[in-house]
């Protein structure tokens, strides 16, 4: 079980045995403070948050932002199925991608390709989805949000959209948002440009979408009951901040976090998930 949370193994069951097997090929990941299997956990949750969405067997699927892990790669793949096939756009994280998806045996079904999002090497509509799932926060400005959100749309006629949601009902979602809301100034400070961008709200995110010559078929809210301690960031890291006043500030919100962090554990807040289609 993930770090020991009975919720892992809970919702494991629930998931069925075919999610159960690819998660338990997932290789353990060594990152403390977070437990080994944390990956794990994270990849059920994207299987949570996709399962209410329609996605066929056979569908072609280009995911948007596959990030180092294939975190939501893999589940993706999974749903799409034998005849299926995602490509998995990604500018330059690819660090354990092959590594996992060729340990969870859903390889052949994925084809990951380094480009920019916003200038996509296909034509119109050559995918029957898009889907970008809690990749928007790494798009650094609403902007570019709007800017992908249109090439999705131009390449696949309906969009999959699933990000956290700046809210809490517990402590441990609080937690959890205490240290993830200081990513953004810590990136900026230390890189000169903003990244993990603070989570943008349910009705701002319909509203990008909007703007991206979206229309908006669902949006709702998901409850994710499982530990997220992703937003950790070491304190070494925060400690190379070069502007005195800022790393002192930074730092000082950085031991509150961590405070609430260990006494409370993080837990993912609600996720916010978009199906849009392009507005005729």
């Amino acid at each position: 079980m993930c770090g020991g949370d009975p919720r892992f193994g809970s919702q494991l069951v629930e998931a069925g045995p075919g999610v159960a097997e690819v998660i338990s090929a997932v290789p353990f990941q060594e990152n403390p403070p977070l437990s080994s299997d944390w990956l794990r956990s994270e990849m059920l949750e994207r299987f949570q948050v996709i399962r209410p969405v329609e996605i066929d067997p056979g569908t072609r699927v280009l995911e948007v932002g596959a990030g180092a892990h294939a975190i939501s790669t893999v589940p993706l793949a999974y749903r799409v199925g034998a005849q299926g096939r995602v490509v998995a756009v990604e500018r330059e994280r690819w660090t354990h991608f092959r590594e996992v998806v060729h340990a969870v045996g859903l390889a052949d079904r994925i084809l990951p390709l380094t480009c920019d999002a916003r200038r996509l090497p296909f034509r119109s509509n050559v995918f029957e989805l898009g889907a970008c799932i809690h990749g928007i926060r790494s798009l650094r400005s609403e902007g570019r949000m709007v800017e992908v959100f249109q090439e999705m749309l131009r390449v696949a006629p309906r969009i999959l959209l699933a990000e956290s949601l700046p809210l809490a009902r517990n402590p441990a979602q609080r937690a959890h948002l205490a240290m993830y809301d200081l990513r953004q100034e810590i990136f900026e400070a230390l890189n000169g440009v903003p990244d993990d961008l603070h989570y943008l709200s349910l009705d701002r995110l319909v509203g990008l979408v909007e703007r991206a010559g979206g229309s908006v078929l669902q949006a709702r809210v998901v409850e994710v009951d499982l530990p997220h301690a992703l937003a950790y960031l070491p304190r070494a890291y925060v400690q190379r901040v070069p502007d005195p006043q800022k790393r002192e500030d930074l730092l000082h919100r950085w031991d509150g976090a961590e405070q609430l962090r260990r006494r409370y554990g993080a837990d993912h807040p609600p996720v916010g998930v978009i199906v849009a289609e392009v507005a005729y």
